[in-house]
């Protein structure tokens, strides 16, 4: 992943993402829905789950952007609409009302929209040869925790290999 893909963080750019293959160090373009990348990841099923999870992000993403842009037009013809200019009757209400909830909305999708994509990429990387040590796959974290079974707390960690 390009080193400035890598730092957008939860709330970044909803933009392409650059990703390069292997030993080459050439970034090409994941394309919108991250479909560039799916030939790549094919072979792996958690980087396809975080990449399927991308690709529900993006259309929620673009929905919520449709229903925006048909509350502002809604709005706006009603203002245009008759002799006299109207700024807040039921139906701009509505329209104001479905404008503010895309927006909440829009917050809540894009939340972890590029963090699917970079758990793909990252998902991939893993399984690359360079990735390996000594023949055996790489060994990440996937739990961590604290426990109580026997009234002393106990740190519980948990692996899953790949």
């Amino acid at each position: 992943m390009a080193p400035e893909d890598a730092e957008r963080g939860l709330n970044g750019v909803q933009k392409n993402f650059w990703f390069s293959t292997g030993s080459s160090q050439e970034f090409q373009s994941a394309g919108f829905f991250g479909q560039r990348l799916r030939p790549y990841v094919s072979d792996d099923a958690q980087a396809l789950e975080s990449l399927n999870n991308y690709r529900r992000q993006k259309w929620l993403f673009l929905g919520e952007r449709f229903v925006f842009l048909g509350a502002a037009g809604l709005y706006s013809q009603q203002v245009l609409a008759g002799d006299e200019r109207q700024y807040f009757n039921t139906t701009q209400k509505i329209a104001i009302g479905l404008a503010v909830g895309s927006l909440l909305s829009n917050a809540l999708i894009t939340r972890n929209t590029n963090r699917h994509l970079q758990r793909a990429v990252d998902a991939h990387n893993a399984t690359l040869p360079a990735a390996r040590r000594m023949g055996l796959d790489r060994a990440m974290p996937n739990m961590l925790g604290v426990t109580a079974p026997t009234g002393r707390p106990q740190l519980l960690v948990g692996w899953s290999l790949r």
